[in-house]
């Protein structure tokens, strides 16, 4: 219950983006450095909070086999990215991402209160620029500035949706609860890894002009 509450932080900060996006796009100075800010909350609380639990359910085997699904995972969810073309595929790779966040963070709180608090205010900055590139991504296709902002609000409900489906894992034993830790721990790692930090490194500005070097 307490994961589910904590997601409408995240969901107000996807709004929010949503509308700072359609009023006046944030530099990408100030974008690349609150990513960056958002990336080493997340390695935090993976190293203070999530791992210290994985390592005390003292099962090898769960842990690898929740490691290995939750790579295949995101490595099959990249591969389905890469082939989707046009908004609508845009909205669904940037729904299963938000998805994903919002199932990883009710796995938190599984590994403890302080965990699930680091990782929602890690997951609020990085929603909050995740609606900035979904409103822009759509403002070359639909001309309503609100209508783009309820879009953007609606894939925003995917986050407790996403933390009310890991509510139930809390009733299985404890070496099952060790494999869901560790997949949400993986999954959570590589999203940040393959696209906060990535973007964080290589930001676009305003006009849609990539910066890297």
């Amino acid at each position: 219950m307490w994961a589910i509450l904590y997601t409408l932080f995240p969901l107000a900060a996807v709004i929010i983006g949503a509308v700072l996006s359609v009023v006046r796009r944030p530099g990408p100075a100030f974008v690349s450095g609150m990513q960056h800010l958002a990336a080493g909350v997340v390695f935090a609380a993976a190293a203070s909070e999530v791992l210290p639990q994985i390592k005390h359910g003292a099962s090898p085997v769960a842990t690898l086999i929740g490691g290995l699904v939750g790579l295949g995972v995101m490595l099959l969810l990249k591969v389905l990215e890469g082939r989707a073309k046009g908004p609508v595929a845009m909205l669904g790779a940037v729904g299963i991402d938000i998805f994903v966040d919002g199932l990883v963070l009710g796995l938190a709180f599984l590994a403890g209160e302080k965990a699930g608090l680091l990782l929602t205010v890690a997951l609020t900055l990085e929603v909050m620029f995740l609606g900035l590139t979904v409103t822009a991504e759509l403002g070359e296709t639909i001309v309503s500035r609100w209508r783009i902002v309820g879009i953007t609000a609606a894939l925003g409900l995917l986050l407790p949706f996403g933390a009310w489906i890991a509510a139930p894992v809390a009733l299985f034993p404890p070496t099952v609860i060790v494999g869901f830790l560790s997949f949400g721990m993986v999954a959570l790692l590589y999203l940040v890894t393959e696209e906060l930090l990535v973007e964080a490194l290589f930001p676009v500005s305003a006009n849609g002009t990539d910066l890297r070097l």
